[in-house]
């Protein structure tokens, strides 16, 4: 056993001695050493490497606090320390590198906040991932908005709390944000939406598991056709679905399960052509399916289980050929299951159970 501590020990000091020899080449401008198995502690002496611009340590093992010294790296342009086990406390010093345009530092168990001045700090930011940190508290600072360059904004799986600022809606090159799992609210109108509809390049939209309390404002249909992916799942949101979501023409994904949507599918969802995921679980919906989910061919996934829809699913649902998964579970859907079905030959998932269905299970269906 002390022989195995021993020659354990042995490798991270050989390890450590190695990483201070090659962070004493103060020549050096890229070092990539992502994605191995790399362990122990980043040594200091990385603050001698002063002419370094690209810096890859990503999905190793280091442990221990990130080093003061990086503050020297002042030609630093990409900082990636993703998936590691880095602890302490996340360090003011790396948003003080005025060159850096894509810090990622998901994945470990970093703690504290967001500089408050994170936008007159970081000029030339245009990626900032912090996805996951054990313990990342605070709010989402409104000088951010100063961050012109922003086009990717993960800060999902955090401790965030407080107004989601309507700032961001500043951030006009943005097309990725991801806030889905902290603790961050808004008024109750939503109003951060409305802002956030002059991001036109924006692509990806996460806000689920947040407790937002608020209404889904008609803003949503001035959401640039470019939006491809709008979760806002588990996020408290009441009333009803605006039918102006049906201006989202280039939508893939769209996910509003687990909230409080009352009132009936908006009419205008046939014009969400593209569409391939509808996620509308768990909510209040009433009314009929009606035809209009019919002509969305490119549907792969319908989610409508949990609500209160009632009448007979549309025999038309059948030529949706691209349907592999259907949960309609848990309503008051009623009258036969259409043969039609039987059409739908990469069915994975059906799911009718707790309806009022009669009749016959169709012998089209599985052949």
């Amino acid at each position: 056993m002390l022989v195995l501590l021993y020659l354990i020990t042995l490798d991270l000091f050989l390890l450590h001695i190695k990483l201070e020899i090659l962070f004493n080449m103060s020549s050096l401008q890229v070092v990539s050493l992502g994605t191995n198995n790399l362990k122990g502690s980043l040594p200091r002496e990385i603050g001698n490497l002063t002419k370094l611009q690209f810096l890859y340590l990503h999905g190793n093992r280091f442990t221990g606090e990130i080093p003061k010294e990086i503050r020297n790296l002042i030609e630093l342009e990409v900082l990636n320390l993703e998936f590691n086990s880095f602890s302490g406390s996340l360090p003011t010093e790396i948003f003080n590198i005025s060159r850096l345009r894509n810090i990622a530092l998901s994945g470990n168990n970093l703690s504290g906040t967001l500089p408050p001045n994170i936008g007159s700090t970081l000029p030339n930011i245009e990626i900032l991932y912090l996805h996951g940190l054990t313990n990342l508290v605070g709010t989402i600072p409104h000088s951010i908005s100063n961050c012109s360059k922003l086009t990717d904004l993960e800060l999902s799986q955090n401790k965030l709390s407080g107004l989601i600022p309507n700032s961001l809606g500043y951030l006009t090159p943005l097309n990725f944000l991801n806030l889905w799992g902290n603790n961050l609210t808004s008024d109750s109108f939503l109003s951060f939406l409305t802002s956030l509809t002059n991001c036109r390049n924006l692509k990806y939209l996460n806000l689920s598991l947040n407790p937002l309390n608020g209404i889904l404002p008609v803003s949503v249909g001035n959401f640039s056709i470019s939006l491809i992916k709008f979760d806002a799942s588990a996020c408290h949101i009441k009333s009803k679905i605006p039918n102006e979501v049906g201006n989202l023409s280039s939508l893939l994904d769209l996910h509003l399960s687990d909230n409080n949507f009352i009132g009936s599918i908006p009419t205008s969802i046939h014009n969400l052509r593209s569409l391939q995921r509808l996620d509308l679980n768990n909510n209040k919906l009433t009314g009929f399916i009606g035809d209009n989910l019919c002509k969305l061919q490119h549907l792969g996934d319908i989610y409508l289980a949990q609500n209160q829809l009632s009448g007979s699913l549309p025999n038309c649902l059948g030529n949706v050929t691209s349907l592999r998964l259907i949960y309609l579970d848990s309503n008051k859907l009623s009258s036969n299951i259409p043969t039609s079905l039987g059409n739908l030959k990469d069915l994975i998932k059906l799911d009718l159970s707790s309806n009022n269905m009669v009749g016959s299970l169709p012998p089209e269906i599985g052949i």
